[in-house]
Formats: C-alpha cells, sequence, structure tokens
C-alpha cells in the first residue's frame, strides 16, 4: 500500500530516527562551530539557506548526500560527517519499512500487486507530496518533503544496472482515483505509461468488470534476491510482515501467476491507461 510508509509517520523505529538525527545535527554544529563559520556563512558556501542548515542541526530536516559531503568539506570534518550517510539514509524510513527499501533497492525482481494507490516506487513527485498530504493524522512540512525525498531516492532503481525485472498489476480503481487533482493525477498516468514502455517493466491491470479474482485477501510484493532468495513482503497501516519461508512465499507467487493470467495483457493495460489519460 504505502500510502504514507516512507514518511516516517509512525511505527517502530520513529523515536530512534529522531535522536539519531538530533545527534548528526549536534555533531554538525560543533564541527561548524570549531570551523569559524555561521549557519548563514556554511550555507553560503554549500548553496543552501541559513533556515536549511540550522533545521538539519536541529534534527528537523534529513540531509541529502550531497548536502553532507560538501558540509564535511567546508568545516573540515575530514569524512566524519561522510562516515554516518549510510545512517542518515536509514533514518528517512520507519523502522517497519527499512528492511524493505534495501530488499527493494537490491532486488533482481520485483512483482507487485497494488489495491490502493500507485505504489510509492512509481509516483511522480506530485503524486507523493499529494499522498503524504491526506496522510491521518496530519504531517508537518518537513516530514511531507522528507517523504517525497525518500520516495524519489528509491526510484534511482529504475536507473540501475542490470535493470532488474520488474511487474505491477494494478487494480482498475487504482489508475481511476485522481489523487491531488486532474493535472497531478495526468502526470501521474504519464509516468506509468512512461516506466512501462520499459523492456524490463511490464504492467498489467484487473478490470473491475473481472467475475474471478485471486487477489481478495490484499495487497502484497514479491521479491528475488541477488543471492535468489524470494521473499514476499505486505503491509497494513504501519504494520508489516517480510516472509522468506517457502511456505509462506510460494502460495503468494501462485497467487500472482492467477492474477497475472486474470488481468489484461501488458499491451492491453498500456492501451487501458492511455484512454484513461485522454479522458482527463
Amino acid at each position: 500500500m504505502e500510502s504514507g510508509a516512507d514518511a516516517g509517520a509512525g511505527g517502530e523505529g520513529t523515536d530512534s530516527n529522531g535522536e539519531f538525527l538530533r545527534c548528526f545535527g549536534r555533531q554538525m554544529k560543533l564541527l561548524r562551530e570549531v570551523a569559524g563559520l555561521t549557519q548563514a556563512q556554511l550555507g553560503g558556501q554549500v548553496g543552501y539557506g541559513e533556515a536549511q542548515i540550522a533545521a538539519v542541526e536541529q534534527g528537523r530536516r534529513i540531509p541529502k548526500p550531497e548536502l553532507i559531503d560538501a558540509v564535511d568539506r567546508a568545516v573540515g570534518a575530514r569524512g566524519v560527517l561522510m562516515a554516518m550517510k549510510e545512517e542518515v539514509a536509514k533514518a528517512r524510513y520507519p523502522g517497519f519499512f527499512r528492511r524493505y527499501v534495501q530488499l527493494e533497492a537490491e532486488a533482481v525482481e520485483l512483482h507487485a500487486y497494488v489495491t490502493h494507490a500507485v505504489k510509492g516506487l512509481l509516483q511522480t513527485e506530485e503524486c507523493a507530496r499529494a499522498v503524504f498530504q491526506m496522510w491521518r493524522p496530519l504531517l508537518d512540512e518537513e516530514a511531507i518533503e522528507q517523504g517525497v525525498a525518500a520516495r524519489m531516492e528509491r526510484q534511482r532503481l529504475f536507473a540501475r544496472r542490470p535493470a532488474p525485472l520488474l511487474s505491477f498489476v494494478f487494480e482498475e480503481q487504482v489508475l481511476r482515483r485522481p489523487l491531488g487533482g486532474r493535472e497531478v493525477w495526468r502526470g501521474q498516468l504519464e509516468q506509468l505509461l512512461l516506466i512501462g514502455h520499459q523492456r524490463n517493466v511490464e504492467m498489467q491491470v484487473m478490470p473491475v468488470e473481472r467475475d474471478e479474482h485471486a487477489g481478495l485477501a490484499g495487497p502484497f510484493t514479491l521479491i528475488h534476491s541477488k543471492s535468489q532468495r524470494r521473499m514476499a513482503y505486505m503491509e497494513v497501516q504501519d504494520v508489516s510482515a517480510l516472509y522468506a519461508e517457502p511456505k509462506k512465499v510460494s502460495p503468494l507467487e501462485a497467487t500472482y501467476g492467477v492474477l497475472r493470467a486474470q488481468a489484461l495483457t501488458p499491451k492491453e493495460s498500456l492501451t487501458f491507461i492511455e484512454k484513461l489519460l485522454g479522458e482527463l
């Protein structure tokens, strides 16, 4: 579902994430002061505003890797801040979602049955922002922007080489629900078409008119790791489960095979999305 999983909106690990970011911020502040720089001066050197530097130092903003690199050089930290980049990146995600993100980034195959909203991995920046703005309880602007940045970071998967094999089965209503409004949704459908035409990606639509349906138990994602482990991931709200046991994974693989057989073909599905785009 991922309606807000990578917003850090809740779930196990959120408090520890915040404590780590505050610790990183205090260290960055100390190094800046030792270097004799004000927040404004440091921001000028690294191309960021004073308010952004202050937000990082206070643990309210998750710094991008390039900002960490630039600050490390500007304050003469000699790699101290750079050494924490990986942990900072992990803090973008709540604890229950972190392991999945790592597996997703390294997967050689990823197959997802999607029932409520376009999978975060496929969302445009505008759609992702709209989704986070709909989250309840309401997220503050910092959390929304951090969630959007984290979601966009996940999309580096599409540029990875060798390219992973990806497939998605969407319920028709997912594609008909214009989250964020008509213009935002137009951009989202256009992105799906672009991604769907890539040679390593197959998208299929499950029409609402089907009178047989193998996926009534809900959404899931199948992951094949580079070590050839086969896993399944399921998520509801901020509760998730990652399975590696064949007795759990095999039935879901069988279910996914039937879903693909029941859905429109990839070619028919892209034509279906094009038709929806023309109706907006």
